[in-house]
């Protein structure tokens, strides 16, 4: 079943202006960092956050954009008689200020988590009533980013106003601090965040927590389909494509400074392939989520760390313009795998213009659900449209330079090089030709046309032309197009 144009129709009609963003100057590109809760759960120490924030310096994940350390729940041991979160002083020994000066001596951020309800969701103190005493709390530790779940809401949620409300109570004791606190509301989508979360926090989740599984359906995560958007019961265990098609319809409500939250990655937690995990990547980059790390640091492959280590796929993430792709049709084949799934699916969407001319350079996701390797295509007519109907759009009546953005991954033998230093220093150094974007932004990087961010100059489109590329199994193809207007020669590009 096609729903393209269903897809097209909801995120116009759910569009917000650019003046809706939270004003805290955060998160003007999606936020990356690494959150201990995919991996580990409730056991988590200060050791733990030590040894992964040390690990994110050492393997140059740090100047790739990985910048916040964010320790997930079951860190309280409760409330004290004036009200204040205690830390659990057998898992935090030396206190949470501490630990935020650790990460901020490797110059990193430090997150941390609670939930807008009685409990969080590990039935430990939750914040609801005590949003002002918290906010004060957090930024007395120096902490520089607060998830904020939804477990245990007594009720405060239904509607949209409630939930606005509640959470609404927590960024305005956040702002009061004086201190800058990325805001990353998890409510799971519950109450359509889209439609009012951009004005009091910088991300918000759309869907229920992520599993480390491509397709696989299950009753605990419910939402499929052309109806997804409208999920009143956002549950959790949710694939990869699963929370990908609920993003589909309101790809239009990111913008800097407020992102459609994809929830955490999961790449290295070993359950999919590796083209599982490269298209896992790729999906949320393109539609600007969050590129929030979930795996172990510590036992992570080689192969695993060249997949979150490709500048030229952060850097569409990571692009200026701040504007999401958007899917601009899926099918269903027979082509069926295990959970009895066949869907193929094209993305579109635009970016900063790296050619100087009239004409942004777009990004274009082709995403293979079939069970075996399949020829998928890309006409410039769809990857347009927003432009114009039925191949008017004036991008259509030009040649493109199609760059891959995958073939310069780095080698596995790279990545194996990095994780063997373990400690004796910065991968970044270690590793010749590697992008570095604590020293060159990536919106540097794209204005000074870096080659380790525009990809791999693959071949040229002509006018009203196609893309075709050959996709893995559960695979994608990611590609960054560039104009060539006639009067542009290609050595100028």
């Amino acid at each position: 079943m096609a729903w393209k144009i269903l897809s097209i129709a909801l995120a116009s009609s759910l569009l917000l202006p650019l003046t809706g963003a939270l004003d805290n100057g955060l998160a003007i590109t999606p936020q990356m960092g690494w959150d201990n809760w995919n991996s580990f759960g409730c056991d988590v120490s200060e050791t733990l956050l030590q040894e992964t924030a040390q690990l994110i310096v050492e393997y140059g994940l740090k100047d790739l954009g990985y910048y916040y350390v964010i320790l997930d729940d079951c860190w309280s041991k409760g409330r004290n008689t004036t009200g204040h979160l205690i830390p659990d002083p057998e898992k935090f020994p030396r206190g949470m200020a501490h630990v935020a000066d650790d990460m901020h001596e490797l110059g990193l951020g430090f997150g941390m988590y609670s939930s807008a309800g009685k409990y969080t969701c590990g039935q430990f103190a939750g914040s609801l009533g005590y949003e002002e005493i918290d906010a004060q709390t957090w930024a007395s530790w120096g902490v520089d980013y607060l998830k904020y779940d939804n477990c245990y809401n007594e009720g405060q949620a239904g509607t949209q106003i409630l939930s606005y409300e509640r959470y609404a109570t927590m960024s305005r004791a956040l702002n009061a601090t004086g201190r800058p606190i990325l805001y990353s509301l998890c409510n799971w989508g519950e109450d359509y965040p889209f439609n009012w979360a951009s004005t009091i926090a910088n991300s918000w989740r759309i869907s229920g927590d992520i599993m480390d599984d491509w397709d696989k359906a299950d009753a605990r995560c419910p939402c499929d389909g052309e109806n997804a958007w409208d999920c009143r019961l956002p549950g959790f265990h949710c694939s990869v494509t699963n929370i990908m098609n609920k993003a589909s319809f309101i790809t239009s409500k990111a913008q800097p400074g407020a992102w459609n939250d994809l929830d955490m990655l999961e790449v290295g937690n070993g359950a999919m392939t590796d083209a599982e995990y490269v298209a896992h990547f790729s999906m949320w980059a393109v539609v600007k989520s969050p590129l929030i790390l979930g795996n172990d640091l510590r036992k992570m492959t080689a192969a695993d760390l060249t997949i979150i280590s490709n500048p030229a796929v952060i850097a569409i993430n990571q692009d200026p313009a701040g504007s999401s792709a958007s899917r601009r049709w899926m099918y269903s084949t027979n082509e069926t795998d295990i959970n009895g799934r066949a869907e193929i699916q094209m993305w579109s969407g635009r970016l900063t213009s790296t050619t100087g001319g009239t004409y942004s350079d777009y990004v274009v996701l082709l995403v293979n659900g079939n069970n075996k390797a399949t020829e998928l295509n890309a006409t410039l007519a769809d990857i347009f449209v927003d432009s114009g109907p039925r191949g008017t759009a004036p991008q259509v009546k030009i040649s493109w330079e199609v760059r891959d953005l995958w073939t310069n991954r780095m080698s596995v033998e790279q990545g194996q090089a990095i994780i063997s230093t373990n400690g004796t220093g910065n991968a970044t150094t270690i590793i010749e030709e590697r992008y570095n974007a604590t020293k060159t932004s990536y919106a540097a990087g794209l204005a000074q046309k870096n080659e380790f961010l525009l990809g791999n100059v693959t071949t040229t489109v002509q006018p009203s032309g196609t893309i075709i590329a050959k996709v893995e199994p559960h695979g994608a193809a990611l590609f960054r197009l560039r104009a060539i207007p006639t009067a542009l020669k290609r050595d100028e590009l």
